[in-house]
């Protein structure tokens, strides 16, 4: 196989010329580009890139939505020998600053005026940025900054380069070698700057290929691309495994269309985080309670037979003649509707990963029959550590070391990871580098868990939030605290859409809650309770008792649990807002930044420990159209319910 992402592509043009490589939603009508006429593509921005005088090595930013163009961009890039760096293009012009002058950044191509703006904003900021161009000249007729231009006019001057140096871009792409760096992606970190991990192509290309033979993925699989390419998942995804394999990526037309154009596509191989899943079964479920009452009837009792067989059809174990007669009647009548009104009729592999997903989540779709199954990675490792086989699929797993991955456990719990796909390193960062990986080749991934006895890994949370409760009277240490595990519980609920728990080094856990809002304003609606807002549904006491029965549930869960009984939530409140990338309160890619939420939270949670049942609070807030307020209320604290622990029953028994 071809090692560098140029000769794969340019193996695909001469193997396959007219077949599919890219599809674009155009005011409503699909695009196709072949991988001929995008090899063609490649090479005139390649070429343009050149006579803009990018050199091997250096960085070029690129930011968008998922793009046949931005991807031709980061082709060209490698071409050349030049490094891609994707970034997140729903983040605020400040957060571009760090990893453009961290990499010294000179060249950026963008999608829109949006991000022009952005970038042009940056200037003063940024002066390595001399060349900017745009796919999408929308708003930017009368813009005269010096260096800007459009990817038109790059592959116009690429053309003309391409006329005058023949050889030009067969010559760079010849000097590509497996070990060059291939891109580059800034992590979310939840603390601190992000990190800039390295990868080469033969580290992205082992796994993607380690991923395809684990799936037995062809040139046939369909794959909409729709999360942002700056997330490594995506990346791999409908980047790496998309050249690895030569299937067709479907981009679409806007966010706002991507559930319609999911129907039109139906993907056969698909990926995304559980908060899409989360989304996809909340609008089901919502339309469900608007329904008649015989298609509820319906509903409800075959979905009762999906929960009690389907994932045993799906883990290929044989049913009864009774079950088999009921499923296939609940496939005619609910299933199949339900699988095609949410566009995965065709879909053979689904994945999800970034966290945790909620069991009743996971057991739904694949009840229905869905093949959606749980993947264990990050950024650094390149995403595919861990996967889970066919027929071998378990809720509160993330699956098997797959193809070159070997695992240890440390002594204090945190996994190990030595795979082909690691980073180089972190980007002029030698201690952090030094930090996570180790001289014979181990990387740190902070991650709690364990194997177990079947060989699957089982994730806790990250190893530095793992703590402890202040020990009991006449106890040596306090209850193990894990606030990942505990939040993750919460969010499994369809009400509760973010969760931040605190606990550690203190006599009892307290929690922050976020309530989504179509959800609970729904279940609302349905009981003819009136609201104003977000603010104003949060508050209601109706709102605060069905976030009360949600934890105690998860409290009567964790009493189950030998190691993490002392983990019950004693208090809680409902935010007033929810939680935002752009006031610095989650990641990029929506982990929560606890540490900064306690900061800046710190009155509501001393209200919390200090016995209040209210507190005031007035928060500064961004919003959309980049304009700055503020948003106040009286935060009602509810204490929780909670239960003995069931090793101490045992005991007591």
């Amino acid at each position: 196989m071809p090692s560098t992402f140029p000769r794969l592509l340019l193996d695909h043009a001469q193997a396959r010329p007219e077949a599919p490589a890219l599809r674009e939603k155009v005011y409503g009508i699909w695009q196709t580009s072949t991988w001929a006429a995008l090899a063609v593509m490649v090479r005139r921005l390649a070429c343009g890139l050149a006579h803009a005088g990018v050199q091997r090595g250096e960085h070029v930013v690129i930011v968008g939505e998922n793009r046949p163009r931005l991807y031709a961009s980061m082709l060209a890039a490698q071409a050349l020998g030049a490094i891609p760096v994707p970034l997140y293009q729903d983040a605020a012009a400040t957060e571009y600053a760090f990893p453009i002058n961290n990499a010294e950044v000179a060249y950026a191509i963008v999608e829109d005026q949006e991000q022009v703006d952005k970038m042009i904003e940056l200037r003063p900021t940024c002066p390595s940025l001399r060349r900017i161009w745009f796919d999408d000249p929308r708003g930017l007729r009368n813009y005269s900054e010096p260096g800007l231009d459009s990817v038109d006019a790059l592959v116009a001057a690429g053309q003309a380069h391409d006329a005058a140096n023949a050889r030009l871009f067969e010559d760079e792409v010849a000097r590509c070698q497996p070990g060059d760096v291939a891109a580059m992606f800034f992590t979310s970190g939840t603390t601190g700057n992000p990190k800039g991990v390295v990868h080469t192509h033969a580290t992205l290309l082992d796994r993607a290929t380690a991923g395809q033979r684990f799936d037995q993925l062809t040139n046939r699989e369909e794959v909409l691309a729709y999360m942002p390419l700056a997330w490594i998942g995506q990346n791999i995804f409908s980047y790496a495994q998309w050249l690895a394999c030569g299937y067709v990526v479907n981009c679409p037309e806007s966010a706002a269309t991507v559930m319609i154009d999911l129907k039109e596509i139906g993907p056969t191989y698909y990926f995304a985080p559980p908060r899409v899943f989360e989304g996809l079964l909340t609008s089901v479920m919502i339309r469900m309670e608007d329904a008649g009452r015989f298609k509820r009837w319906l509903f409800h009792t075959f979905m009762d037979v999906a929960r009690r067989v389907g994932p045993t059809k799906m883990d290929g174990k044989p049913l009864g003649l009774v079950d088999t007669v009921l499923y296939a009647l609940g496939n005619a009548c609910v299933y199949g509707p339900l699988r095609n009104t949410l566009g995965f009729s065709r879909v053979r592999v689904a994945y999800t990963a970034g966290e945790a997903i909620g069991p009743d989540l996971f057991i739904f779709y694949r009840s229905i029959g869905i093949n959606l199954k749980q993947l264990y990675g990050s950024t650094e490792t390149a995403v595919f550590v861990c996967l889970q086989p066919d027929h071998e699929v378990k809720a509160d797993t993330v699956g098997v070391p797959i193809d070159g991955v070997e695992i240890q456990v440390a002594a204090n719990g945190e996994i190990l990871v030595r795979s082909p796909g690691l980073l180089k390193g972190y980007y002029k960062n030698a201690k952090a580098t030094a930090e996570v990986l180790t001289a014979d080749g181990w990387y740190h991934t902070g991650d709690a868990g364990f194997l177990d006895a079947t060989g699957h890994l089982k994730i806790i949370d990250r190893a530095k939030d793992v703590g402890r409760l202040l020990p009991a009277a006449g106890a040596a240490e306090g209850a193990m605290f894990a606030p990942k595990y505990v939040e993750n519980k919460l969010k499994f609920f369809p009400f509760i859409k973010e969760a931040v728990a605190f606990g550690d080094r203190r006599e009892k856990v307290c929690a922050f809650v976020n309530i989504d809002f179509e959800a609970v304003g729904n279940w609302a609606e349905r009981r003819n309770l009136p609201y104003a807002g977000y603010t104003d549904l949060a508050a209601k006491k109706e709102v605060l008792a069905l976030v009360k029965d949600c934890v105690e549930k998860v409290n009567a869960d964790l009493a189950a649990d030998a190691m993490l009984a002392g983990s019950q939530i004693s208090r809680f409140l409902v935010l007033h807002k929810e939680l935002d990338a752009d006031d610095g309160e989650l990641t990029r890619t929506r982990k929560v930044r606890r540490g900064y939420i306690g900061e800046k939270y710190q009155p509501l949670v001393d209200a919390l420990y200090g016995g209040k049942t209210e507190q005031f609070i007035e928060t500064a807030v961004k919003f959309e159209d980049g304009r700055s307020g503020s948003v106040s209320a009286t935060l009602p604290i509810v204490d929780a319910k909670t239960f003995p622990s069931a090793a101490t029953l045992g005991r007591a028994a």
